[in-house]
Formats: structure tokens, sequence, C-alpha cells
């Protein structure tokens, strides 16, 4: 099988490189440009594809995809709202994801993100890098007795919700399904979640239903000072409205590993330009938000787990053998 593989960094190819002996019958050839209507022609006489978080993987791409001879799409994350699947059963092109590649290298970052942002690690740094010892605009709160809400407890909100009751909060949640992995929570309506939490983090899928979740609705109906994490999906959450409410002095802290407007700045460069009419240049002006760069997976053992699953899925198909991880109609499992 050939495969051709977009958007991918050096990590990327060294990861999947060190799992590629155990798969003689599958080649890769990769791409450092990501997949769109416009780059799908490059895929013209491979097996299949395979495309990550920012990729345009709508109806558009795979009907050029499908002309191609392309029958395999390999999505090496765990989230496919940016998959066209209507269109891809129509056309008959399967689709498999990696569903849990990493769900504690997730979750620790998005403790990592409520932590920094709680205790100003972020002005603390460069306030100490310039001989600046005051504890001036640092003090935060204690975790410890405190509430966390977690908004979807599939098996990254499940390892988020071991983290917090091990600083001693309690923890409720949220969810259309409940999970028993995620152990000794309370799962409660979404109104008393948002009102009775002191961090609320966000751990489910972008679908229709929840998109915009979080909202100018749902903000007013937090308590007021909550620290605020978003490691899921950037369309989860309005960003005028999040920063309406921080305006507002709704919010203690944000930390955002994911934002609406992360398309064009993921894994890139972009240093050397301004970010004219930018609502995430708005975000990175306040003093109590935290944005990091869609890492919550980057860990040595997620990448690890993600080549390797992704390898197999395009084993599987190769056989023709089923596999839970592949993603055969809209909407989201409860996982």
């Amino acid at each position: 099988m050939k495969l051709l593989f977009y958007d991918t960094k050096s990590y990327d190819r060294e990861s999947f490189c060190r799992q590629l002996v155990n798969f003689p019958d599958i080649e890769i050839d990769y791409l450092n440009g990501d997949l769109t209507p416009r780059s799908a022609v490059i895929a013209r006489g491979y097996d299949g594809v395979c495309a990550f978080v920012s990729s345009d993987v709508g109806a558009r791409t795979l009907e050029l995809l499908d002309s191609y001879g392309v029958r395999l799409v390999l999505m090496r994350c765990a989230g496919f709202n940016n998959v066209d699947l209507k269109t891809a059963a129509r056309l008959g092109i399967r689709v498999l994801r990696v569903p849990g590649y990493s769900p504690e290298a997730v979750a620790e970052h998005a403790m990592t993100l409520a932590l920094a942002a709680n205790r100003h690690v972020h002005k603390s740094y460069v306030k100490v890098r310039e001989n600046d010892f005051s504890l001036s605009g640092l003090m935060g709160i204690n975790f410890f007795r405190k509430t966390a809400g977690i908004i979807g407890t599939g098996k990254i909100g499940s390892a988020m919700a071991r983290i917090c009751r091990g600083f001693g909060m309690e923890v409720l949640a949220y969810d259309i399904c409940e999970n028993p992995a995620a152990g000794p929570v309370k799962y409660v309506a979404l109104d008393e979640l948002l009102a009775q939490s002191d961090l609320i983090s966000l751990h489910c899928p972008l679908t229709e239903e929840n998109y915009h979740l979080i909202c100018r609705d749902t903000i007013r109906k937090m308590k007021d000072g909550v620290i605020f994490v978003n490691t899921s999906r950037g369309g989860l959450v309005k960003t005028a409205d999040l920063i309406e409410g921080i305006q507002d002095r709704k919010f203690f802290a944000v930390g955002l590993d994911v934002y609406e407007e992360e398309a064009a700045n993921v894994f890139e460069d972009r240093s050397d330009e301004i970010l004219e009419n930018s609502e995430t240049a708005r975000l990175l002006s306040f003093p109590n938000v935290i944005i990091t760069s869609h890492q919550g997976f980057f860990t040595k053992e997620a990448l690890a787990a993600i080549s390797q699953v992704t390898l197999e899925n395009a084993r599987a198909y190769i056989e023709g053998r089923e596999t839970p991880n592949e993603i055969r109609e809209p909407g989201a499992a409860c996982t």
C-alpha cells in the first residue's frame, strides 16, 4: 500500500519511520503542505492519504481524492469534525482515526494550563527574567476542595477527572452518556455544572449539536471567577463571547490549547507576521489568558501511539478487517 501523508513535520516523520519497520507492506511519502482541494491532486496514484487536525477533508477534497483512486483516509488524530463523513460514505471512502492515542497526555496538558493560568506562571516567568521579583499580579487560588466541572467524560475527560480528584477536588461531570471509567464523579445537568464549578474543562468532540457550546448564554451561567480550559476543539467556544466574558471579569483565568482561528497557526512559525483584526491577538492581550499551539497531544508516548495505531489501521484496511477505529457516519459515539 502506498500512502501520502499531508501536513507532516520532522517529528511526525521520525515517529512513523520508527514504526514502519514493523509494516513492510506499507510505503509512505511525506508532504509539508496540508490537504486541501488544491493539494489533493498530489495523491493521484496513492491508495490512501493521511490527514491531521487542520486538514480540509470536506466534500470537494473527497470527491477529488475519489477521482484519483484514493479509497482510504487515515486521520492521525482523534477528532474528525473536519471530515465530511456523508460524502465519504457516498463515495465508498473509508475513514479511520486514532481515538485514544494518549488520553493522559491531553488531560495533563489541560491541568497544566489550568495551573499555569491560575498561578500566572507566564507573567511570573517574564517578570523574573526582567529581575522583577515582586508578587504583584500573581495571586492565584487553591484547587484543593474546589469543584471541577468536566464537560465530556470519554477517555480524556475521565483522565482529567482522575487528575482533579488527585488535587482533592470534587468533580462534577456532564455528558450525553455516563462513563463508568470516569470514576467517582457526579453527573449533573450542564446548567448545574456551569453554576457550581470553580474550574471548567472541555473534553468533548465538536459536533453540529455542540458547536459554540460555550457562548454568551452559557458563560453567564458560570460562577464568577471561574477558571476555564479548552483542549478539545476551538469551535466549541464562540471566541467573541469568550472575549466579552473576559472583559466583564467573569473569568479568573483562561487556558486554551485550541481556538477558532487556529487553522492558519497550528504548528506554524508566524513570529514575523502581524495578526491584524485577529481575535487570537485580542485573547493574547489579556494578562489572565494563556494560549498554547494545539500541543496537548505532543508527548513521546502519544506520538508513538499515533504512529502505531495509524499504521495498524492501514493494515486492517489492507487485510479487509473490521476495526472500531473506523468512522462510519456523522456523530460521535459515547466512548
